[in-house]
């Protein structure tokens, strides 16, 4: 039975992580069918499942604290140097606790680790006034992301398409060949063209209401602890239908990622090790965070990024070191996961610090949404990591990040039900006005020398010029440099047949360019975006 390449569904959501899965399973369960597609082999492909440290519920009795979700606000927003939008802040804090009890506990059957006792046994992370955090040892995302997709596995109303890359959004405006469509003043969102890795070519999907769940885009740095499907592909398409995107130039880094000088791979060290004691030490063995912030290695995320790169940039070291040595909890049992990382790399965290960088890992930008994940789009929706919810602001608290793409699934799910039932679909005549895709030649330049060269330029340039620390200087030059570089990836491979891999570079030039973009337009430092100058 052939693949046909033009289908007209219902909902699309495009990303399978768990705010993709959440959506969907939402919106399946209040009796709504759902297209769910990722560019991978299986579901659990993305960023979700590598997530160790664990999700934000609420803290014990114990801690004394009377409100903890009015705590919690009070973190989030130091965490993101109030640049947040307090109404997603304030929606989070208070739908945060039920959506884990019913998707995840209830819905999904996750087991979270317990103490003897039968409580939760929570955990505390960098920026957290209390231990607050669910957690499954330290493969939390996986965990969750098992819990998930069996549950999308198993459900007759989700049909579920792998290798399949997004290439472009449909849009009334762009692809109607109809020119009536174009005079109307709002734009909207039709589906998409979708890549089919199987069989090499492009299909066209059109869908009534399409969710944007691809996750971050991490992989446009040099260094980054993101899987590598991971090019920015909902920023980049949103980007070009004119959707309105908000704080690109957030890019969160990691501050810790294992160092290993043979290769680029960079796999996370949870900051949860740090929530349990451990400790940075410079290349002396001196713990250095308490020169920076008083609150030492808990400090948040940015703070912690900014203040290693400064002790490499004055000391000249390629890496510092995480010692671990005053984790009280047997290592390897609570932290699984980085135990046998590390070991793979010939490093016995029980006898020797781990050596460790920033690395590029969360992206607090993205597609602008409201609190039910719609866009500026008529038709487009936005959940998890490649959405800007504002919950944010200029830096991420720590294990907000699942929290969100659950919460937000969940209320994109819920508003998506209630317009299906009651708001009508695609016209009819509009939908036969998209045309199939349409190839501009079948040259075959998609020499993987030279997309691997067209990538360094990328990652290099995003890393030197728009990484941790930011100049007017370096961000003319990455401005340039990436202007170019999109210019030269579009006319090259513009007579190429279309591949995997000219997808994520095009999306990921146009990411880049967007970010540097943004970058450029704030003159003012704040959280992740430092500026030195």
């Amino acid at each position: 039975m052939s693949t046909p390449t033009r289908r007209h569904v219902p909902v699309l959501i495009i990303g399978s992580g768990v705010a993709g899965c959440t959506a969907a399973l939402t919106l399946a369960d209040a009796g709504h069918d759902v297209l769910l597609i990722n560019a991978g082999e299986d579901l659990a492909d993305g960023n979700s499942e590598l997530a160790q440290g664990g999700i934000i519920y609420r803290a014990a009795p114990s801690t004394a604290i009377p409100d903890d979700a009015r705590a919690l606000e009070k973190d989030i927003l130091v965490a993101g140097h109030d640049y947040n939008y307090r109404k997603a802040v304030r929606y989070l804090c208070r739908q945060g606790p039920r959506c884990v009890e019913r998707m995840l506990m209830e819905r999904a059957g996750v087991e979270f680790d317990r103490n003897p006792d039968g409580s939760f046994n929570l955990t505390r992370e960098g920026g957290h006034a209390a231990p607050r955090i669910l957690h499954r040892a330290d493969y939390s995302g996986k965990a969750i992301m098992d819990g998930l997709t069996a549950q999308v596995r198993k459900h007759p109303r989700i049909t579920r398409l792998h290798r399949r890359a997004a290439i472009d959004l449909l849009t009334s405006h762009h692809q109607a060949r109809t020119s009536q469509y174009r005079h109307e003043v709002g734009n909207r969102c039709l589906g998409a063209y979708v890549l089919n890795e199987e069989s090499g070519e492009p299909e066209t999907i059109l869908a009534d209401w399409t969710v944007l769940a691809t996750g971050g885009v991490g992989q446009v740095f040099l260094h980054s602890t993101n899987t590598p499907g991971c090019v920015g592909t909902s920023v980049s398409m949103a980007f070009r239908a004119g959707v309105a995107l908000a704080n690109l130039e957030f890019m969160q880094f990691h501050p810790t990622a294992l160092y290993e000088e043979r290769t680029n791979r960079r796999s996370l060290i949870t900051e949860a090790m740090r929530g349990e004691g451990a400790r940075l030490l410079d290349q002396k063995g001196h713990a250095f965070m308490r020169n920076y912030d008083p609150r030492g290695d808990l400090a948040p995320r940015d703070v912690v990024a900014q203040a290693m790169m400064e002790e490499m940039l004055h000391s000249g070291a390629p890496c510092l070191f995480l010692d671990v040595s005053c984790v009280k909890q047997d290592l390897p049992t609570r932290f699984p996961t980085v135990f046998e990382t590390c070991r793979q790399a010939g490093i016995d965290i029980r006898k020797e610090p781990i050596p460790v960088v920033p690395a590029a890992h969360y992206f607090c930008g993205g597609v602008l949404t409201d609190i039910n994940g719609r866009t500026s789009m008529r038709g487009l929706y936005a959940v998890g990591e490649c959405a800007c919810t504002g919950l944010h602001g200029a830096n991420r608290l720590a294990s907000t990040s699942l929290l969100e793409a659950l919460v937000w699934g969940m209320s994109c799910g819920k508003d998506l039900a209630r317009r299906c039932t009651s708001e009508r679909g695609l016209p009819t005549a509009l939908a036969r006005a998209i045309p199939d895709w349409q190839h501009e030649g079948n040259e075959r330049n998609d020499d993987p020398a030279l997309v691997a060269q067209d990538w360094t330029n990328i990652r290099n340039t995003m890393w030197n010029y728009v990484g941790i620390s930011r100049t007017e200087a370096r961000l003319r030059r990455a401005f340039e440099d990436m202007r170019d570089q999109v210019r030269h990836i579009h006319d090259f491979y513009k007579r190429t047949h279309i591949s995997r891999r000219l997808v994520d570079l095009f999306h990921g030039s146009q990411t880049a360019y967007a970010i540097t973009q943004a970058a450029m337009r704030n003159r003012t430092s704040l959280g992740c975006h430092h500026r030195v100058d």
